[in-house]
């Protein structure tokens, strides 16, 4: 964790949990697509094959590992998904296919695991895979927890963005379990014309999202998303990814209140030149 100097003073304390310290996808998923693949290990339901519906980190980490454990991965991917996560994918060997689909709804990852059930591949569908909610319960908010009390300090805020909604109900649970509602969990959806890689709107039904006891929920725009992106990176010299740009363009509506905030940022922003791009080519001229 990061302490960002520009924003903490005597009131108030930010600290930014960088999950692109992971080793394979430099994200946040690398937690849950490792318990979930050594769980389908210990089960014995690992096949030689594995298919996923995926719009980019977890099919690059699944494409990762399954080289470490000798498997065949193909990634389902949806229309809007950058060209460079397809690039990574194939340079990890992975299959890539992109379907019509433009964003993952049920229908999607249900049409993949049937696919898969049919060819005989492993489904470890992240979306309803307990492994998911488990590791960040048992492992990330632990780590939060034990970051910030070795420097004296409890969390009054954590902001996180909601997809699979995995890792904010874990987190939350967690901390509401050790603070109660002292923590104030705080969950980031995009706007409802937005789409913005890594975090969906509550609408989709992620299912953990009735046990995460969320206390708000913000909406950021993709055009928020990205100017947090360049916020953060113009103040703290951090490249963080978009869904972490909608993260901290949250915190701000919340920046007048006093404590320690603990911001949840998923990735990096390297896999998200396209969307940059885009942001450049229709403001920067208009700025």
């Amino acid at each position: 964790m990061v302490r960002f100097e520009t924003e903490s003073n005597e009131k108030r304390e930010v600290w930014a949990k960088l999950e692109f310290y992971n080793a394979f996808s430099k994200s946040i998923k690398d937690r849950p697509v490792w318990n979930m693949l050594i769980k389908a290990l210990e089960k014995g339901i690992l096949r030689h094959a594995l298919e996923e519906a995926t719009s980019g980190n977890v099919g690059i980490s699944l494409a990762c590992l399954s080289n470490i454990f000798g498997l065949k991965f193909t990634a389902y991917i949806p229309k809007p998904t950058p060209k460079a996560t397809e690039v990574l994918l194939k340079i990890l060997g992975a299959r890539a296919v992109r379907t019509e689909y433009q964003v993952i709804d049920r229908h999607f990852w249900t049409e993949v695991s049937k696919h898969a059930s049919k060819v005989g591949a492993t489904n470890l569908n992240q979306y309803e895979n307990d492994a998911n909610f488990e590791i960040h319960y048992e492992i990330t908010a632990k780590e939060i927890i034990e970051q910030l009390e070795a420097i004296g300090r409890v969390p009054d805020f954590v902001i996180a963005g909601i997809g699979t909604s995995g890792h904010i109900a874990g987190i939350s649970k967690k901390l509401k379990e050790k603070y109660g509602d002292q923590v104030k969990v705080i969950g980031v959806q995009p706007a409802p014309d937005s789409n913005i890689p890594g975090i969906k709107r509550v609408e989709t039904g992620p299912k953990w999202f009735s046990i995460a006891k969320i206390d708000e929920i913000i909406d950021i725009s993709w055009k928020e998303a990205v100017e947090g992106v360049i916020e953060v990176a113009r103040r703290e010299g951090i490249l963080i990814g978009i869904s972490s740009g909608a993260v901290f363009q949250a915190y701000k509506r919340l920046s007048d209140r006093e404590g320690v905030f603990v911001l949840i940022f998923p990735d990096d922003g390297f896999k998200y030149i396209e969307h940059f791009e885009k942001y450049l080519e229709l403001y920067s001229k208009r700025e």
